[in-house]
């Protein structure tokens, strides 16, 4: 297995890992974090939610990257500056500086590839995206498992784990608390 990442640019591939099996159904589609005002996040119902995603990924620089098995895609990785994410205002997570630092902030394997080390390649990705545009450090916000079992649905955060096996140290502590898991802030300087 010979997996690439590459940035977010096909709607079709996104929409394939983070979309709904119904078009109008609620989810998530990824844009809970990646939208600054949580009013846009909640006014966005069914298909407008894939319209908006649709929008941002023919933005530069998209919204994230992608990992590819071949031609299949396997897993998303939404990456993008700090500033443009609710991240800028999140009161349970600390900006540790002025540094105009981007976050990742979703790791997604789909079913049936998981295991298979993805969440690596999606991380390294991120990282190597977020430094092709520029960016002076990037942050993640994992949860810090203590090696203990991560619901499914709630492990798209990441643990500190797989943050500190791509090089990202503890930059701080924060209020935020996701399947009874304290959530850390992990940094990794780029410049």
């Amino acid at each position: 297995m010979a997996i690439e990442v590459r940035p977010a640019t096909r709607f079709v591939d996104v929409r394939a890992v983070v979309g709904p099996k119904r078009p109008d159904a609620n989810v998530c589609w990824c844009l809970s974090y990646r939208l600054t005002s949580s009013k846009e996040n909640l006014s966005l119902q069914g298909p407008e939610r894939g319209e908006r995603v649709r929008r941002l990924v023919r933005h530069d620089p998209p919204p994230g990257v992608l990992a590819y098995d071949g031609d299949e895609v396997v897993g998303w990785a939404g990456v993008h500056p700090r500033a443009d994410t609710s991240f800028a205002t999140n009161r349970k997570i600390p900006q540790v500086d002025d540094v105009d630092v981007w976050s990742v902030w979703c790791i997604r394997v789909r079913p049936g590839h998981r295991g298979e080390g993805i969440s690596h390649h999606l991380l390294e990705g991120a990282v190597r995206f977020a430094r092709e545009h520029g960016a002076p450090a990037i942050e993640g916000y994992p949860v810090d498992n203590h090696g203990e079992k991560v619901d499914l649905t709630m492990a798209y955060v990441g643990t500190r784990r797989l943050f500190e096996r791509a090089g990202f140290t503890k930059a701080a502590d924060t209020d935020s608390v996701l399947n009874g898991f304290p959530r850390v802030l992990m940094r990794l300087e780029l410049g």
